[in-house]
């Protein structure tokens, strides 16, 4: 199915942003703009998500 469909990939993303990645940025140093580091990339990864979602539906459109 990925052979004709890569774009869904794109739904990859979210899932390595929240939980691929957590045990590496899971600290509180550093600060960044006066927010925890993990807080921080948590923010990040919900503001990619649509982003992704949408990148992945705008290649799958039949």
């Amino acid at each position: 199915m990925l052979r004709r469909r890569p774009q869904l990939l794109w739904l990859l993303v979210p899932y390595v942003l929240y939980l691929g990645a957590l045990p590496f940025v899971n600290r509180v140093e550093p600060v960044v703009l006066g927010l925890p580091f993990l807080f921080l990339w948590l923010l990040g990864a919900t503001l990619l998500t649509p982003v992704a979602v949408w990148l992945a539906r705008r290649g799958d459109r039949r």
